[in-house]
Formats: C-alpha cells, sequence, structure tokens
C-alpha cells in the first residue's frame, strides 16, 4: 500500500500551518513544501473539516508540482454526515479544493465504534469502494480515536481497509485513555500499515523548557527536544509514514533531519524515554474531578474543569501548544477565564475545595494573550 521508498518517512501534515495576522505564510508555506520535496518526501495530509487546508494544498503543491511528484491523504468527516446523500456533496468538494482529479488516501476521519456504526448505516464504506473502483481513490483507510476493542473490531468488519492512521507518541504508549501500544499491537496483528499522527502530541512533547528537556540535553545536545519523540514513533516495525503538522521551516529542517537516520532505540535510549515519562506523570497536577457542580454555579458559565485541565497539561508540558486552540475552542462563547467575577460561587460548590478564583487571573494570562 505505502512505500518509504516511494514517499519517505516524514509526512507533511497540513493542519498547523504557519500564519501571519491570522493568514496563511503563503511565503514560507512554499518554501516549506519545496524543502520538503527535495528532501526526497512526498505524503501531503490534509481534511474536508481543516479550514483553509485543502486549498492551500492545492496553492502550494498541486499547481506547482507535476501530479506524480506527490500523494495526497484527506478524509470524510463522519460526525458532519446526516444523511448519504452527502458523501458525493463532502468528496467532490475535497477534489475541487485540491484540484486534483484523484485522491491517493481517502480515510474515514477520526473514527471510533460509535462514529463506524454511523458510517455503516450511511454508506460510506460502499461509497469509498466505488470510488476506488472509479479510479478516484487509489487506497482506502480510517484515522482511529477509540478503544481497542474497536479498532480489531473495525479491522475484522472491513479488511479491504489497506492502512490505519493512529496516535502514537511515548507518553500515550501505555496511558489509560489512548493505548497507543495496543492500538500499535493490533495494526500489526492484521499486518496493517500505520500512518502516525501525533508524534510529538500537537508539539507538547517539543519543549525546550519542559521538564523533560534536561533529560534529553544531558544525553545529546546536538538534537532537539521534539526528535527524540519523533524518532520514538519512526522507528517502530509497520510505521510506514509518521505526520508532522510543521508550522515553521525550522521546524521542517529539524524533521528531515531526524528522519536521515532512524534506528531503534537502544536500552539506554529506552531508559531516557522512561525517565521522561515518569516526570510528566508526576507532574503535580490541579485535582479537578470534573464533576460539573462550578459550571452550574458560575454566573459566566466558564467551562472551569476544562479550563483546569488545560492549565493542568500547561504545568505538564511547558507550552501552550495544541493547548492554545483548543482553550480558543471552549471560551468561543466569551467565557474566558478573565471573565472571572471572584464571586467563589465555583468554590462553594467544590467537593475537592479547590481554590479556583485564585487560578483564573493566572490561567488568564497564559491562554487569554493574543
Amino acid at each position: 500500500m505505502i512505500s518509504n521508498k516511494s514517499i519517505g518517512k516524514l509526512g507533511f501534515g497540513f493542519m498547523r500551518l504557519p500564519k501571519q495576522n491570522d493568514k496563511f505564510d503563503c511565503v514560507q508555506i512554499d518554501e516549506m513544501v519545496e524543502l520538503f520535496i527535495e528532501n526526497g518526501y512526498s505524503y501531503f495530509d490534509t481534511a474536508y473539516i481543516y479550514d483553509g487546508s485543502e486549498d492551500m494544498l492545492k496553492r502550494a503543491l498541486v499547481k506547482r508540482y507535476p501530479r506524480d511528484m506527490f500523494q495526497i491523504a484527506t478524509k470524510i468527516p463522519i460526525y458532519m454526515l446526516e444523511s448519504g446523500e452527502m458523501l458525493n456533496e463532502i468528496f467532490n468538494t475535497s477534489l475541487n479544493r485540491l484540484g486534483t482529479e484523484y485522491i491517493d488516501y481517502y480515510l474515514l476521519h477520526g473514527i471510533d465504534g460509535v462514529q463506524n456504526d454511523k458510517a455503516e448505516a450511511l454508506g460510506v464504506w460502499e461509497f469509498i469502494s466505488e470510488k476506488k473502483a472509479e479510479g478516484l481513490v487509489k487506497h482506502v483507510g480510517f484515522s482511529f480515536h477509540g478503544s481497542p476493542e474497536d479498532l480489531e473490531t473495525i479491522i475484522r468488519k472491513h479488511p479491504e481497509t489497506e492502512f490505519v492512521q493512529l496516535q502514537i507518541n511515548y507518553i500515550d504508549w501505555d496511558s489509560e485513555d489512548i493505548q497507543s501500544k495496543r492500538l500499535y499491537e493490533i495494526a500489526r496483528k492484521y499486518e496493517k500499515p500505520i500512518v502516525v499522527m501525533e508524534p510529538v502530541k500537537g508539539g507538547l512533547l517539543a519543549s525546550e523548557e519542559s521538564r523533560i528537556a534536561d533529560i534529553f540535553r544531558n544525553a545529546d545536545s546536538q538534537v532537539s527536544i521534539a526528535s527524540w519523540a519523533v524518532r520514538f514513533a519512526a522507528s517502530l516495525d509497520g510505521v510506514e509514514v509518521v505526520l508532522s503538522g510543521m508550522s515553521s521551516v525550522e521546524q521542517l529542517v529539524d524533521n528531515i533531519r531526524t528522519m536521515q537516520s532512524v534506528e531503534k532505540f537502544n536500552k539506554h535510549e529506552m531508559s531516557l524515554i522512561a525517565q521522561a515519562k515518569d516526570a510528566l506523570n508526576k507532574t503535580c497536577r490541579i485535582q479537578c474531578t470534573k464533576c460539573n457542580y462550578c459550571i452550574k454555579s458560575c454566573p459566566k458559565n466558564i467551562n472551569l474543569p476544562q479550563l483546569l485541565e488545560l492549565y493542568n497539561d500547561y504545568l505538564t508540558y511547558a507550552t501552550i501548544s495544541n493547548l492554545k486552540h483548543m482553550y480558543d475552542f471552549f471560551t468561543e462563547d466569551g467565557n474566558k477565564a478573565s471573565t472571572c467575577v471572584s464571586c467563589h460561587a465555583c468554590e462553594n460548590r467544590c467537593p475537592q475545595k479547590l481554590n479556583i478564583v485564585e487560578l483564573m487571573p493566572t490561567i488568564a494570562d497564559i491562554f487569554d494573550k493574543d
């Protein structure tokens, strides 16, 4: 299905493109695409729901290079579907945005057991198979956000799946929520090639200021903190492409340097990964249980549990990378940390007796800045 010899192991994720004044930085994006291709890579990943991404891929790639020099992966958002009649509309919209006659890798986007049940009910699998038969889709797969049990069920039901896209990084490898290792093992069991997403967990494993930085820097000061996470994913058997949502030329150059020599971690390097995981997991966190009593009492309707969770992630990873856009999403109605009126109603309802009010200015200082 996917051959590293033809596309290289690094994939260019078009979700976190560089911007200036809230507009795409076309000059830098063009430079990144050129550098990516010049170094022998050709796998570009986008999705119908990535705002402006498919259009930008057309402008920066499709219009500038021969079609046989690159492969495009895009995705159909199952959660948006209201009926099977929407399938052609979404597919054709992606084709038009991309300016291409076919899609190399077409994925069901971010499915789990429930979303796959919906996809089956609406005939999505049959639709994509038809597009493949027509030559409009070359390869069929899905990106996955669910349990290992659901992953195995879907692969068994749909042997036509040619590849799976999984979230794999060293902090999620043994985690109870993501369970990257178990997902990886199931994909390997059924001999499905793996495309890795979130190898650096949206940038959270790349901070040069985090508590893991000294662990890796003392081991090798010549490589970036992010490179350890990228190499962890890339060195796994069966991983064909590691996606990186790069936001600068510097990040691209660093990833290219990392991919020049991808070898399995030795015992010492694995011990460093274990130290890093231990350091991150031992971070002192606000012990919110998400009972939501505080939200019900807040006059400003601030999603306090979610903001506390984002603050916990900031304490753990020492960066707002991948956190700021989540904060903006949860406060899009204007209910930001800075709108707190210090009425203490939340604290009066909090079973954990957390000092929520005194945390709000700190959270505002971190996330409310433009």
